[in-house]
């Protein structure tokens, strides 16, 4: 057999001209849209290698064109290998704009289970009728080893760490849903479902939940649809009467069975399979498209929910912290002996579940790849001169975190130096304002930018993303970003601060933290701080600094020092007292201090 029909590209090529489509486009989505895919899913790195969280391929009868963001033009690069891939900025040269520009004879095939309504009609916008939804997935259709669907069980969370019954929840949903005149929700992503019901799952590598469907009424009874293996004992005796438990594999014609001309029902546009819109359409019922109400009350967190976010919060500067001090004692080390390290401390708290993320270890150059993941081939060293950074999150059971450092072992450059003064700038800039009620992530994101702006420089990814509840680390619908987001920052969200900046071959830089929105009393909004690791400063341009910068680092670290003093060992102590010696002097407390001392 010729060795280029083993090729993956090349058997779907094959399958291309049996279904009688000319190109195929092929996303990083999974039926769920969402941003953690079960290996099963993972039909984009299977095909590509490309093994980011975001992406479009567009497979054409001789190239494969690679469309991504700005985290990951370095990254694409080196891991699609070959001289017909193509590379394409997701969003200054999106897919559905290229393909509009492309060949006007082809036809374009697409799994409606695939694309959400948002990018299926981007992409009919410019193709008419020549695209076409295809029967089946073509890329499972050559794709012979594919893995089994994950079937872990799922259990029941806690109320003691919800903080709200499923009860509670359905009526804030029903009175959501007779507001907005809908009739019927149908729910699609399982970090939406598993807040909703009180469930958690092990079906995706970072995001404690279960691949499932909802589909639930305006009286307030529902269909959850999961693999029927994956129901416990435990479960069953615990789930609400008002849902009935379905297999995963009639979600569409028991969806379709449920939609009647009369009803409207309401759908998210960004996170709905286009297959469910078509089926929507076919009974004639109305669609009422925006962001799901069970979205929307997940975002703002119920003071139980807080009150857990700060425990783990606790726990995990523990182990961050003892990183920084251990990691130092290491050297020379290698990246994914340090991502090791980090995941065997976290190993050791209380209620530690799995990563909230593929942890980012990365060294001098490999640090410019903002979503940058470790392997055996690129596995750098990490020894004295080296400049580090470690982007790493937790699940816990009454939690999510994420924080990212910068460490440096030795002398940084003129240029790292300046860098980094200005990212934590940035990052000071942010994590200081007051701001009113109804402001919005794109209105403080410049505010953000700009001491990185006066020197020229920029990052190409957000400044901030919503933080679920021991569920997605990266939730919806909140972002601070460049781009419009018409969410309103409200109190008792959960988000990152996390400016940073990039030079290709050389570096990378962020510093990141989480947040909880909280109300002044006047009325104005600020960040209260959750992340408890230090920020090394040797790195930093003090000169450059001004008082209250120099007085917000010395008040943060050394407030780290008295929260976690008596948790850490004797070595992580000490690394702690260094890098809250700054001044000399004793610096006076300030509110930031007195917030965290009550953790």
């Amino acid at each position: 057999m010729p060795s280029e029909c083993l090729n993956p590209i090349a058997l779907l090529r094959a399958q291309m001209r049996l279904q009688g489509v000319d190109a195929l486009i092929v996303p990083r989505f999974d039926a769920h849209q969402g941003e953690d895919v079960a290996p099963c899913d993972a039909r984009l790195a299977w095909l590509t290698g490309f093994s980011g969280s975001a992406g479009f391929a567009i497979v054409t009868p001789e190239t494969v064109e690679m469309f991504v963001d700005g985290r990951y033009t370095v990254q694409a690069a080196q891991e699609c290998q070959g001289a017909e891939f193509r590379f394409h900025h997701l969003v200054q040269d999106a897919p559905d704009r290229w393909l509009a520009a492309a060949n006007p004879a082809w036809n374009v095939g697409y799994d409606a289970m695939l694309l959400p309504p948002s990018w299926a009609e981007r992409f009919r916008a410019g193709l008419d009728d020549r695209l076409r939804a295809m029967d089946g997935n073509a890329v499972d259709a050559v794709w012979h080893d594919r893995p089994a669907p994950p079937n872990a069980p799922i259990r029941p969370f806690p109320l003691q760490l919800a903080g709200r019954s499923p009860l509670e929840k359905r009526a804030d949903l029903m009175r959501a849903l007779a507001e907005a005149g809908a009739d019927l929700l149908i729910e699609t992503q399982p970090d939406n479902i598993g807040w909703f019901l009180n469930l958690r799952g092990g079906d995706f590598a970072h995001v404690p939940a279960a691949r499932s469907f909802l589909v639930i009424r305006d009286d307030g009874h529902g269909k959850l649809f999961v693999d029927p293996c994956q129901m416990t004992d435990e479960l069953v005796d615990v789930l609400p009467r008002w849902i009935s438990v379905r297999p995963i594999g009639s979600f569409l014609a028991e969806a379709e069975a449920q939609v009647s001309a009369e009803q409207t029902v309401l759908l998210d546009p960004d996170f709905t399979p286009d297959a469910v819109v078509r089926l929507v359409d076919q009974a004639q019922a109305r669609q009422l498209r925006r962001i799901s109400p069970l979205t929307m009350a997940k975002a703002i967190k119920n003071p139980v929910e807080r009150a857990g976010t700060r425990a783990c919060h606790l726990h995990d500067g523990v182990a961050l912290t003892e990183f920084c001090a251990q990691i130092e004692q290491m050297l020379p080390t290698t990246e994914l002996a340090a991502e090791d390290l980090i995941l065997s401390l976290r190993r050791r708290n209380d209620g530690f579940l799995m990563t909230s993320f593929r942890t980012i270890s990365a060294a001098g150059a490999n640090a410019a790849m903002c979503h940058y993941a470790a392997s055996p081939d690129s596995n750098a060293p990490i020894r004295g001169g080296t400049t580090y950074l470690l982007d790493s999150g937790g699940q816990y059971e009454s939690g999510t975190t994420d924080a990212t450092r910068c460490l440096a072992f030795g002398p940084v450059s003129p240029a790292y130096r300046k860098a980094y003064t200005a990212v934590f700038k940035a990052f000071h800039a942010l994590m200081t304002l007051r701001f009113p009620e109804g402001t919005k992530g794109h209105h403080i994101d410049a505010i953000c930018r700009r001491p990185l702006w006066d020197l020229g420089m920029d990052y190409d990814h957000g400044t901030g993303h919503g933080v679920g509840h021991s569920l997605s680390v990266h939730e919806r619908p909140l972002r601070i970003g460049k781009e419009v987001n018409d969410v309103n920052i409200a109190a008792g969200m959960i988000l990152t601060v996390e400016p940073g900046h990039y030079v290709a071959g050389e570096y990378g830089i962020r510093i990141e933290n989480q947040v909880e929105v909280v109300q002044c009393p006047d009325g104005f909004l600020e960040f209260s701080n959750l992340t408890l690791v230090p920020i090394q400063h040797d790195m930093l341009d003090l000169g450059s600094l001004s008082p209250d910068q120099i007085g917000w680092l010395i008040d943060y670290n050394q407030t780290i020092r008295a929260t976690l003093g008596p948790l850490l060992s004797p070595a992580a102590l000490a690394w702690v007292e260094r890098n809250a010696a700054i001044l000399p002097t004793p610096h006076r407390l300030t509110p930031l201090r007195q917030e965290l001392t009550k953790v």
